[in-house]
């Protein structure tokens, strides 16, 4: 290993540090996630899995992110570069359309 390999990097006044040198990482506790599924459809909202199916409550679906990246859209999902919008009843999934799911704090886009 040389000497220095974990130190973080400055690129364009941004801080960067290699992904494994980070151990502390903890998710968030809770129930709610951002869902990816199918054909890119993006959700966030209350997970609950039952017979077979996803469950989101109070669930929003992310249209679009721009200039920011998936991980900037996820920890600032109210940037101006991020456009949600609200669903007025659970969103209710097949488990095999998920591609993968995140965890997110509980007031995660609302």
């Amino acid at each position: 290993m040389k000497k220095n390999q974990f130190r973080s990097k400055y690129i364009d006044g941004v801080e960067y540090v290699r992904a494994d040198s980070v151990t502390n990482y903890e998710p968030p506790e809770g129930t709610r996630h951002v869902v990816i599924i199918e054909r890119g459809w993006i959700f966030a909202g209350d997970l609950a899995e039952e017979g077979g199916r996803i469950i989101l409550k109070r669930p929003v679906n992310v249209v679009r992110w721009s200039s920011i990246g998936f991980d900037g859209m996820l920890s600032n999902p109210k940037s101006d570069q991020v456009v949600l919008r609200p669903i007025a009843n659970p969103v209710n999934l097949p488990a095999r359309a998920e591609v993968y799911r995140v965890p997110v704090v509980d007031d995660w886009g609302l």
